[in-house]
């Protein structure tokens, strides 16, 4: 229930805030929120599982997020970011939707 309420608190608190984004900081955003959503994800995941762990989870969602942000800026750097950004899209989906298919099965047993 925590979990839930802190996602809601954090969605109002953006929403009345509207926050600006550094124009640097733009490409990196929508990658970055990818790989965090791959990581609630597999939280979830686990949980229903019964193998899931606070600290894995924190580790996961910090290293997602950094490693999928240099992956991006490395591209920018190497003049092919929207190559390796796609890339990076396409690995990371590929997971969430293998995890929401999982937590499908479990909760439908389907």
């Amino acid at each position: 229930m925590i979990p839930a309420l802190g996602l809601v608190i954090g969605i109002v608190v953006g929403v009345l805030l509207q926050p600006e984004v550094p124009l640097w900081l733009q490409p990196y955003l929508p990658i970055a929120v990818i790989a965090a959503l791959d990581a609630v994800f597999g939280a979830v995941r686990a949980v229903l599982d019964g193998i899931f762990n606070d600290k894995v989870f924190v580790v996961s969602f910090l290293s997602n997020v950094v490693v999928a942000a240099f992956i991006v800026f490395l591209g920018d750097q190497l003049g092919v970011g929207s190559q390796l950004s796609t890339g990076v899209v396409v690995v990371l989906g590929v997971r969430i939707f293998s995890n929401v298919a999982s937590i499908r099965r479990h909760l439908f047993n389907a």
